[in-house]
């Protein structure tokens, strides 16, 4: 049985909403078969203003979704070749969402699964546009649920591949659990703790990259 998060986890401050989402479970139903992993990383795109995040260009066919209600799927196209998940946050018309960058398997997946990426966990989960839009809180097809268990130690730093948004681009907008393998790109400078309580439960070997 589905267990989504509800709308009100969503309709918050799209920073809280990222961190809060490190240790939660993504959960991908095709069929019946279901595959579930651990969310290790995320970014925070936080509206109009932030010059890295896609609803700078202002509201289009495409960034529609990100001015729609809190709790969506906003999925996109990129390069011609992946796809990128994010879950809609804050109230309608604010623009803003939260990229999920990095999962630990935990079930369902093929052995050789690469989930140590945006564009390789959508792969990995067959998460595409047509996924687009969909309602995150119903428990069809894609949902988010809380954690079982602690997280360990979250840091933040900046968010990867936006050195064309200025000031923006520095911003600790990119949450990961420390030390998790399954993250995608690990600082080379100690970053920013955010918080330090819980412990890191993944014992797998570190992806291949």
């Amino acid at each position: 049985m589905a267990h989504p998060l509800p709308r009100e986890f969503y309709d918050r401050d799209t920073l809280a909403v990222a961190r809060s989402l490190i240790g939660c479970t993504i959960h991908r139903r095709i069929g019946r078969r279901t595959l579930v992993g651990r969310i290790v990383e995320t970014e925070a795109y936080v509206g109009p203003e932030d010059l890295a995040c896609h609803a700078s260009k202002g509201k289009t066919p495409r960034t529609e979704p990100m001015f729609g209600p809190p709790g969506h799927a906003y999925v996109y196209f990129i390069y011609g070749l992946h796809h990128c998940f994010n879950a809609v946050t804050e109230a309608p018309g604010s623009g803003s969402a939260v990229l999920v960058r990095a999962v630990e398997p935990i079930a369902g997946f093929e052995e050789a699964a690469r989930t140590n990426g945006p564009a390789r966990l959508t792969k990995a989960m067959e998460i595409d546009r047509g996924l687009d839009r969909l309602d995150l809180t119903a428990g069809k097809d894609l949902w988010l649920e809380a954690p079982t268990v602690t997280a360990g130690r979250i840091e933040s730093g900046p968010r990867i591949g936006v050195d064309y948004a200025g000031d923006w681009a520095t911003r600790p907008f990119r949450f990961w659990e420390s030390e998790n393998p399954w993250v995608s790109v690990l600082p080379r400078r100690k970053p920013r703790v955010v918080e330090a309580t819980g412990h890191r439960i993944s014992g797998k070997d570190r992806p291949r990259r």
